[in-house]
């Protein structure tokens, strides 16, 4: 499926209520793991919160307990990918001896095409929410019911790449032993930004990311960013 456009969140999204108890947090993870599944299998479009429940096997009141609609659901499960790409990072980071600017640039970009081809939902969403239409906004065919607010509905603010920048950021920042200011803060933005564009292209021309795409964004990456990193 081709990537859909993405919002700016604001923030990471608020849940309606955090989970307390082991059980209560294994239903949220249930839910967003079928959500993922569901996105994969229907599309944003006909995502549906009936739809999510019933494939994680929870009472639809659960859902509503955690989200006010479907985007904020999507919203969340794209905050949990990012904390698993930045996880990813540090793990191979922290196990790369002696790592330098290429090994640091080629951790950040294998594990977000590994995430592209294997983690559920991630070619649709992956650290940004959906757009939607004004109708999605409101009560109707995604089964919402009072309460949605449309935009504002997920609590969140910032697009999504300002908060993969950042937390990229701090992750160089400490492994390569290079202070996080504001010129490397601009540099890793602007890498972000160019590696999402050739990113989406390689996976637009080969459902696997064509490899020679792949290979130009890496250089690419090298050749811009490296300086910056050493």
């Amino acid at each position: 499926m081709v990537p859909v456009p993405q919002t700016r969140p604001k923030a990471p999204p608020v849940l309606r209520r955090a989970p307390v108890q082991q059980r209560s947090a294994e239903r949220l993870a249930r839910i967003l793991d079928a959500c993922a599944v569901l996105l994969d299998e229907t599309g944003y479009e006909q995502l549906s919160t009936r739809a999510v429940a019933a494939r994680a096997g929870v009472p639809i009141g659960s859902v509503y307990r955690f989200f006010g609609n479907k985007r904020a659901m999507v919203a969340a499960l794209a905050h949990r990918n990012l904390d698993q790409y930045a996880e990813r990072i540090s793990t191979r980071f922290a196990a790369t001896p002696a790592l330098d600017a290429y090994g640091a640039i080629d951790g950040v970009l294998d594990e977000f095409i590994a995430m592209k081809r294997t983690v559920p939902g991630f070619a649709l969403v992956d650290f940004g929410a959906p757009g939607e239409t004004a109708e999605e906004s409101g009560a109707g065919a995604d089964g919402v019911g009072e309460g949605e607010t449309g935009e504002d509905a997920d609590g969140s603010a910032g697009h999504p790449n300002d908060l993969v920048a950042e937390r990229l950021c701090s992750l160089l920042a400490v492994h390569l032993g290079r202070a996080a200011d504001e010129a490397l803060r601009r540099k890793v933005l602007v890498g972000v930004e160019t590696a999402d564009a050739l990113v989406r292209l390689a996976f637009r021309t080969d459902p696997e990311g064509d490899p020679a795409l792949v290979d130009e964004t890496r250089q690419l990456l090298y050749a811009y960013l490296a300086p910056s990193l050493s």
